[in-house]
């Protein structure tokens, strides 16, 4: 049996629509595209959360604290930066100390942020519970006269195990202001 061009023609433009076949076949093309994209959005939110949201936030908290070193004068070696504002005694001040290393903080050289950014009580150099942001900061000497002044800000946990988002700002402070 010989089917002519004209019949295949007539066949496709046959208003009886399409089959079930056609449909699920169609159908299934569109359900694999759409897995491969829901996994790339589920990447997609986790990168948003982790460098727009936590590492805008370290960011924040960081200058937080610069500025509350900074607005201490020059010699000041007792006031007690680890809570705001800062204590006029039972601290270090801005005297030389400290260290940028999260996973080694010193003690006075530390605080710890809740989720909200609010400032918790840490006992010694215990972290508080519930701690999600923690800041350290160090205070260096490299002339006669100048105070180098370096906090780093770190983040908890990140969203979906991906590197934790970790913030550090510098400043110099110079005698006598």
């Amino acid at each position: 049996m010989m089917v002519r061009h004209t019949e295949i023609v007539q066949h496709l433009e046959s208003p009886e629509g399409t089959t079930l076949i056609e449909t699920t076949i169609a159908c299934a093309i569109l359900l694999v595209a759409m897995a491969g994209l829901m996994g790339m959005s589920g990447i997609a939110t986790g990168m948003t959360e982790n460098q727009g949201h936590l590492a805008a936030r370290t960011t924040e908290y960081a200058q937080d604290k610069m500025e509350q070193l900074l607005a201490l004068k020059y010699g000041d070696a007792q006031s007690d930066t680890t809570v705001f504002p800062a204590a006029n005694a039972g601290g270090t001040g801005l005297a030389v100390g400290g260290s940028v290393n999260t996973a080694a903080s010193v003690a006075q050289y530390v605080d710890y942020l809740d989720q909200s950014g609010n400032l918790l009580v840490a006992v010694g150099n215990t972290a508080p519970a519930g701690w999600f942001y923690k800041r350290v900061w160090q205070i260096t000497n490299p002339s006669t006269n100048l105070k180098m002044i370096t906090v780093t800000t770190i983040v908890a946990r990140s969203v979906g195990g991906s590197q934790v988002p970790q913030s550090t700002v510098a400043a110099l402070k110079t005698s006598p202001f």
